[in-house]
């Protein structure tokens, strides 16, 4: 990256935000901008099975840079999924159109966990090739990359698939603390691990994905993920690009979000950016990892499909409360369905940066 793309990501409203330094404008991205509703990724994809399609650097490329060229988003974020890392390391999961990830082998026993070998550079080239494609492409504008949270993974290992419930995951949780401590443990590592590939090829933020997390308690949260999740964000203090932690339905976790170590704490639909802010610095007072300054989102994704006369007012409701804190990056309180009307989309990005 030349120094004057340096000088334009470091200064752009995305990348202050994160910091809580002053902005021209509120930033806005969206999580899974890139891919789904987009008629020119779907071109793109036709044919091409999903893992597939996230290892070849020329697509993760085109498709990465989609919803930018449509959106003018203020960042990027790498297209990818949450278990590329472990299809890497040779665990036997797919992706199933309609379903999601899928493992043929499900993990219950600490031999299991023995399959998890650690993640190398070596297994993941085409990430760092895309990311370098991208760098150069964007000309400054940030970067994101990202990386499942152990809770999450450990969900789809245990359960062998999407679960409404993680009922049997949180069952090894509760009843087999050395199985879950050493399951965590290791996608710990490997998330660590691929987020570090990420930044060392040039991503200029990085975001978290415990998508499921918030079906868990703040005692259990504390006590089974909160120490494997810090070990994550303390392997990337040293790369100095902000943190963010996402999860769904984390009213009840948010300050225990921040004290993992974030820099930036997504919020869902559900608790108003005021009431999140509250809860994240009331629990910052006094911890070690009470650093958070910035919150991300949170317009219900359902939204969207209530026409622009709803879109607008909820919208504008939700930059009123960003206002108000230290930094805030507007976004969606979860991924952009994929029945999404782009031009919608495109309308509220020119909304954010207008307001």
């Amino acid at each position: 990256m030349t120094q004057s793309a340096l000088t334009k990501q470091q200064n752009s409203p995305f990348i202050r935000a994160c910091r809580g330094e002053p902005v021209p404008h509120t930033p806005v991205w969206f999580m899974r901008q890139a891919g789904r509703s987009l008629p020119e990724y779907r071109r793109v994809r036709e044919g091409i099975a999903m893992l597939e399609s996230c290892t070849r650097p020329e697509m993760v490329t085109e498709i990465t840079l989609q919803p930018v060229r449509r959106y003018d988003v203020d960042a990027a974020i790498l297209y990818s999924d949450i278990v590329v890392p472990l299809r890497a390391i040779g665990v036997d999961v797919d992706i199933k159109p309609g379903v999601g990830p899928v493992v043929e082998r499900p993990f219950r026993t600490v031999a299991d966990v023995e399959r998890l070998r650690p993640l190398e550079p070596d297994d993941v080239p085409f990430i760092t090739e895309a990311v370098k494609s991208l760098v150069g492409e964007l000309g400054g504008k940030p970067l994101i990359g990202f990386a499942g949270g152990p809770f999450t993974l450990a969900s789809y290992l245990i359960e062998g698939g999407p679960s409404k419930n993680h009922d049997a995951t949180r069952a090894v949780m509760y009843g087999n603390p050395e199985l879950w401590h050493a399951l965590m443990g290791r996608l710990a590592a490997i998330a660590a691990a691929f987020l570090q590939v990420q930044t060392e090829a040039g991503v200029s933020a990085v975001q978290l994905f415990d998508s499921w997390v918030g079906v868990v308690s703040p005692e259990d949260y504390r006590h089974a993920i909160l120490p494997h999740t810090s070990r994550i964000f303390s392997a990337l203090a040293s790369a100095g690009v902000p943190r963010i932690h996402f999860g769904v339905g984390t009213g009840e976790l948010l300050g225990l979000l921040g004290e993992a170590g974030a820099d930036v704490v997504g919020v869902d639909w559900r608790i108003p950016l005021d009431e999140a802010a509250r809860r994240v610095a009331a629990h910052a007072d006094g911890q070690a990892g009470g650093h958070v300054t910035a919150l991300q989102g949170n317009l219900d994704p359902a939204v969207l499909f209530a026409g622009w006369d709803v879109v607008e007012p909820r919208a504008r409701e939700i930059l009123d409360r960003g206002r108000t804190l230290t930094g805030h990056i507007f976004n969606l309180g979860h991924g952009v369905p994929p029945e999404a009307d782009p031009d919608i989309l495109a309308r509220l990005v020119d909304l954010v940066h207008e307001s």
